[in-house]
């Protein structure tokens, strides 16, 4: 339980509005990254995912945990936000992944619908590192031409990604988080796979 007990924000309102203008600029801005408010979380959780969930999650919020995360993190996400922790992916308004390698395909997520697509999961994934992955080349609004990325997710992920930009406003929204930084992939943004091909 001790663990539990571990600080959240040490400003709540300042380091919030902190993160929350991050998260913000993250998403209008893909690809770029941004910096979040510090904080100690449990050793499991990024220090920026841990202050994203801070700032987004509340006593109303379904979050869905993949598995394999402790009850180290679930007690401290309780303890700090309330949020409501739930098994059903298709419910979740968040889900936090910890191991990308081993997530569930993303239409297996909430896309929301024709008449609430804001209504759809947003997915909170943990990298062990910001390289690694196929190089990217991400367009859409808030990119000037493209900007390349290599984050280390599958040509699987990618493919998945492409394929659901033509339910466009369906979908799902995601950042990516590793140490106190942050990168957004909202779903308007479509990657290009020359990369993918070779």
């Amino acid at each position: 339980m001790a663990l539990t007990q571990l600080p959240g924000f040490f400003d709540p309102v300042h380091d919030a509005q902190q993160t929350f203008r991050a998260l913000l600029e993250a998403s209008s801005r893909p690809g770029l990254q941004q910096t979040t408010a510090t904080l100690t979380p449990p050793s499991e959780m990024a220090p920026s995912c841990a202050a994203a969930a801070l700032t987004l999650f509340d006593l109303e919020t379904k979050v869905w945990l993949q598995p394999g995360l402790s009850q180290a993190v679930r007690g401290w996400l309780l303890f700090h936000t309330g949020c409501v922790l739930t098994d059903s992916l298709p419910t979740a308004d968040f889900a936090i992944i910890w191991d990308v390698a081993a997530m569930p395909n993303l239409p297996s997520f909430n896309w929301g619908s024709p008449a609430y697509p804001e209504l759809s999961t947003s997915l909170l994934l943990q990298l062990d590192r910001w390289t690694g992955g196929p190089v990217i080349k991400l367009q859409g609004p808030g990119i000037d031409h493209s900007v390349g990325i290599d984050l280390p997710l599958s040509p699987t992920f990618w493919q998945q990604w492409q394929q659901m930009t033509l339910s466009y406003p369906l979908g799902i929204d995601c950042w990516c988080f590793h140490d106190q930084q942050v990168i957004g992939l909202p779903r308007t943004v479509g990657p290009t796979f020359e990369s993918l091909e070779q």
